[in-house]
């Protein structure tokens, strides 16, 4: 039986290394496309079925705030009713911002103590100092529902030194690298080195040259490092000098290949693990979740035609506070 013997690649391991390098990262940046493509189709079936729910809740959220603040000029409820009455709208407005990414803030600075209102006054103060110590912003991604928006901005508050130092170094080594990357000088020379036709004494060889100069210093006037990278890896036998070049490139390449890894793992499973969840599993928790948000909708109906009447509101105030709550 004839047997398959394993094909040699050609050139130095240090081309074949930086060959495979090139390959693992172009076949990792393809997943991460399509893994994107899915991710964005999810996410809009996501939201084209739990839209609609979310925002009969946030509806029914809003409409508690004209009878909550009608009641405190009324005079008729006591102080301690008054500021469960304000701790009610404090907390309903907070739920909207945080749960739904909509924006409360002009309620929440009304109503809120003034121990909160002086500690808001010093708040921007410390974001500023806190920006200035982690050197990192937040910027949410617009392709994304408010909620989501919402609730990743909320993430990135809770990011620990540890992380953001992790971040820090993640972005010096990535800076290394382009740094790295941008020096098509170096590999230039070292085609022109090995490819340029006045250094060829036979005509054909000269001939075959000089077409490969001219791809090289087309690539080089580009600043096409990529086409560089590949036409040194192609290159017959090398020396040491580009043995060397190729081979910091190509830990340039692996470090890439794990960043790509972690992307795609982030993109994949996410904080909520929802892209990493079975399609059975994901229909039941689309399903559960819109039991959910139609049950609070109603719920919240409910309390707002309660909250009409003082005494009905009254009986709202005296049934939380027998359940422990302070909103709803």
């Amino acid at each position: 039986m004839p047997v398959r013997l394993e094909e040699q690649s050609a050139g130095s391991i240090a081309q074949q290394a930086f060959r495979q390098a090139i390959l693992d990262v172009e076949n990792l940046r393809e997943r991460l496309r399509d893994l994107r493509a899915e991710q964005a189709e999810a996410r809009r079936r996501y939201w084209q079925q739990v839209g609609p729910a979310a925002t009969a809740v946030v509806a029914a959220r809003r409409g508690l705030f004209p009878a909550l603040e009608e009641a405190l000029l009324l005079g008729y409820f006591s102080r301690l009713e008054e500021e469960q009455i304000t701790d009610l709208i404090l907390g309903n407005a907070r739920a909207l911002e945080e749960r739904f990414g909509e924006d409360e803030s002009e309620i929440i600075r009304k109503y809120a103590p003034a121990a909160r209102r002086q500690n808001a006054a010093t708040e921007p103060r410390k974001a500023a100092q806190a920006a200035a110590d982690s050197s990192e912003e937040y910027i949410p991604d617009p392709s994304l529902p408010p909620h989501e928006q919402a609730a990743a901005q909320a993430r990135a508050r809770r990011k620990t030194k540890a992380q953001r130092a992790q971040k820090a170094a993640e972005q010096a080594a990535q800076a290394d690298q382009k740094q790295l990357e941008s020096n098509a000088k170096t590999i230039y020379r070292q085609l022109a080195r090995t490819h340029h036709p006045d250094l060829e004494r036979d005509p054909e060889k000269q001939a075959g040259k000089t077409a490969q100069m001219q791809r090289i210093t087309e690539a080089y006037e580009a600043d096409d490092l990529y086409t560089l990278l590949r036409l040194l890896a192609e290159s017959g036998p090398a020396d040491a000098e580009s043995d060397d070049v190729l081979a910091r490139y190509t830990r340039a390449l692996l470090q890439q290949q794990i960043a790509l890894k972690q992307e795609m793992n982030e993109v994949k499973y996410g904080p909520t693990g929802y892209q990493g969840a079975s399609a059975k599993k994901q229909e039941a928790e689309l399903r559960q979740l819109k039991r959910d948000l139609r049950a609070e909708a109603e719920y919240v109906q409910h309390v707002g035609l309660l909250l009409r009447e003082p005494d009905g509101l009254r009986d709202v105030l005296r049934q939380l506070a027998a359940e422990g709550l302070g909103s709803i």
